[in-house]
């Protein structure tokens, strides 16, 4: 057994989100969103290298030696798997751990907004999962996978860096690629899995105008295609997306993301009044016949207003979710200041 795997075990078992591996501090874990220490002992270079290159293959080394940095899953002998990045830093070696929980979550589980559950239902469009790091994107978007794999007869085709979560063939049949060892680009992998008889595209996440452009056509040519940004509510997620055309082909991206756009989610992932777990607040755009005329027209600023009065398309601000947990108790009045869109931040 690698000297780094009693860590992570431990990071697993105690619910951590991450483990942090550097030069000159302890060995460290994020807990409930905040970094404390697992080991009292400060790390010397001589340490970090052990740790780390004892759990890397020959060629993960080399990529490592010549690119200086490296992305990877490591999965620890009782099945727990952590998504692996590790890079050079001033002092050394430093590697950081993201833990991937086995068992994939449920929409009950997750407390997810219904209308997701009808995104599930769709035949065809772009659902577009947003928040920052650490929001539980990747976990939302594999609760809704599951799912469709538990009701539905279709081929899913994931596109990952790398892959996190793994689905089992259950209703449906998966197919998961990852960058580096199956595709050389998610473009490459998107334009390849156009042609594998694909129902429903997950793909980790859009980096370039040429990956949200297959994605857009994927959407509007019978596929399902769910996919994240790094990008805060629902008009910045609509501003992001259109941005990513140059000016001269905005208008025609503003009118494909119009007819082919299922929704936006957007969420934020927040400490529990309890201060012993963490609760997501939502925020949801559907693609009504309003919404997909303002999209048309760029006038993004006018879907806030649309958004307030749609809650029976299951519409719902990200400031309308937090006063909500607020009411339920399952948030502190702090943490709703904190994460409003709207709030000044102090």
């Amino acid at each position: 057994m690698a000297q780094l795997d009693k860590f992570l075990k431990a990071c697993a078992d105690r619910k951590c989100s991450d483990l942090h591996v550097a030069v000159g501090m302890p060995v460290m874990v994020r807990f409930l969103g905040d970094i404390q220490p697992l080991t009292n002992q400060t790390a010397t270079p001589e340490m970090v290298t052990t740790f780390i290159h004892e759990i890397l293959s020959e060629e993960q080394r080399k990529q490592l030696s010549e690119h200086w940095e490296l992305d990877s899953i490591y999965q620890l002998a009782d099945g727990e798997r952590f998504r692996m990045n590790v890079c050079k830093e001033q002092r050394g070696l430093a590697a950081v751990f993201r833990h991937i929980p086995v068992r994939i979550r449920t929409f009950d589980d997750l407390r997810l907004p219904p209308v997701l559950g009808k995104f599930c239902l769709a035949t065809q469009g772009l659902i577009i999962v947003t928040g920052p790091c650490r929001s539980g994107k990747t976990t939302t978007l594999a609760a809704m996978l599951d799912w469709i794999n538990d009701n539905r007869n279709e081929h899913i085709i994931t596109i990952e860096d790398p892959i996190e979560y793994l689905h089992q063939n259950k209703k449906s049949i998966i197919s998961q690629r990852s960058l580096g060892p199956h595709t050389r680009s998610f473009a490459n992998a998107l334009r390849a899995a156009l042609r594998e008889d694909p129902d429903v595209i997950l793909i980790g996440e859009i980096r370039d105008l040429e990956s949200m452009s297959l994605a857009l056509t994927a959407a509007e040519t019978g596929h399902v295609v769910l996919t994240t940004l790094h990008t805060s509510g629902a008009p910045a997620t609509i501003n992001r997306v259109i941005n990513l055309f140059p000016p001269a082909e905005q208008a025609q991206a503003q009118t494909t993301l119009a007819e082919c756009m299922l929704g936006i989610v957007s969420q934020q992932l927040i400490k529990n009044a309890a201060g012993n777990d963490m609760v997501a607040a939502f925020e949801v755009l559907v693609n009504t016949m309003a919404v997909g005329n303002i999209i048309r027209s760029g006038e993004s600023f006018k879907l806030e207003g649309t958004m307030q009065v749609g809650t029976k398309e299951g519409m719902k601000l990200m400031d309308n979710s937090l006063e909500e947990l607020l009411k339920a108790g399952l948030i502190t009045a702090d943490a709703r200041r904190e994460f409003s869109l709207k709030e000044p931040k102090a």
